[in-house]
């Protein structure tokens, strides 16, 4: 089986480290499986795949329905006698459909990492409902829900939660965090791993940052947030410093492998207002940090509520800050938290039971079910 993972996006994130952790935990469980990647040159994720050891070819494209992306998917498939498509984002898709009506393409599976309804325009259900997708793979049951809504067959849609890999992924740190960016010992560290995209929400990150430290006084607090600039990062640095935060909130900009430094957080805080299952949450149940978010997409199909994690409505900030006072002041609950999060990760939410159920849909595709 010959699958090609096809990916049009430029920066490093959730979903690229999705494609990575599926072609190793297919080539582990399913050697006769060949996994190869279609990436944008010289993006994140090409050079995250440089120091890989999964196949992988790139092209270069100024605007997003470049042919040039095309042609070379049309290449591969020739050359290397492809199977399947696997197609990772909304933009792979527009140009693999493309591609399909200039040569006809394996089937497609996509996957749907996301929470955004698919809107009701005539090219957009074209796309999403085009007859070569076979399976649509949601990263939750909310996404799944929500995608079903302007999908025409909902029997393609299948709800893979991607996991985190639990072996080799509580390594040791590259850098140490209160050494490099100076954060006194008895400060407790808040943290989150997300890029500057709106979905994030950032801005109300800092309002928990602000509200916890000028308004309440709380001062033995550090947050520090690990993720990608962007055109948002700008208005985010004026923010804080307006609140007069620049001491105790630190932006990092992309930190290789960030996901060994959760070991380091005291909590990890999410202030998403869009999302499918951020990877964040999964690699904090394994490194033992418990978890306070808002309760967007599928992240309350993996955290109870005062079960194995504190959640809240997106943008409430005084929520979101009187949870992390609550985690702070009660080490108890704290440990009750991150003991059931960790065995449930591990249970329930692996990188190689992601693989296995991706696997099996992809041979239900091949043998035309």
């Amino acid at each position: 089986m010959n699958i090609l993972h096809v990916s049009a996006v430029k920066s490093w994130g959730g979903g690229e480290n999705h494609i990575e952790n599926l072609c190793n935990e297919l080539h582990q469980i399913s050697p006769s499986t060949q996994n190869s990647v279609l990436c944008l040159k010289n993006g994140l994720f090409h050079k995250k795949l440089q120091n890989s050891k999964i196949s992988f070819e790139t092209v270069s494209i100024d605007f997003k329905m470049d042919l040039r992306f095309c042609f070379k998917l049309i290449s591969i498939c020739r050359k290397q006698h492809i199977d399947l498509i696997h197609i990772h984002d909304s933009t792979a898709l527009t140009l693999c459909i493309m591609a399909d009506h200039l040569y006809n393409l394996p089937p497609f599976v996509f996957s749907k990492k996301t929470t955004f309804p698919i809107r009701s325009r005539k090219q957009t259900l074209y796309k999403y409902n085009y007859k070569k997708i076979k399976k649509i793979l949601c990263v939750s049951e909310a996404t799944k829900a929500i995608t079903a809504t302007n999908v025409n067959d909902p029997s393609k849609l299948v709800s893979i939660y991607h996991g985190t890999k639990v072996n080799g992924s509580c390594s040791t740190e590259a850098i140490n965090i209160r050494d490099q960016y100076e954060i006194e010992p008895l400060k407790k560290i808040i943290g989150n791993i997300a890029n500057h995209n709106w979905p994030k929400d950032l801005d109300t990150f800092i309002n928990v940052a602000n509200n916890l430290i000028n308004e309440r006084g709380i001062k033995n607090l550090h947050f520090i947030q690990i993720g990608n600039y962007t055109t948002e990062t700008p208005d985010l640095i004026k923010k804080i410093e307006k609140f007069n935060l620049s001491e105790h909130i630190t932006l990092t900009n992309v930190i290789p492998n960030a996901s060994r430094l959760i070991l380091q957080f005291d909590i990890s805080l999410v202030t998403s207002k869009s999302e499918g299952v951020p990877q964040f949450i999964y690699e904090s149940f394994l490194n033992k940090v418990p978890v306070v978010s808002t309760n967007v997409g599928g992240i309350s199909e993996i955290i109870e509520h005062e079960t194995n994690g504190l959640l809240a409505t997106a943008e409430d900030f005084m929520k979101l800050a009187d949870h992390v006072v609550l985690l702070l002041e009660n080490s108890e609950l704290k440990e009750r938290f991150v003991n059931i999060s960790y065995n449930e990760v591990r249970e329930k939410y692996t990188t190689e039971m992601m693989a296995k159920k991706t696997l099996q849909e992809y041979k239900l595709v091949l043998h035309g079910k």
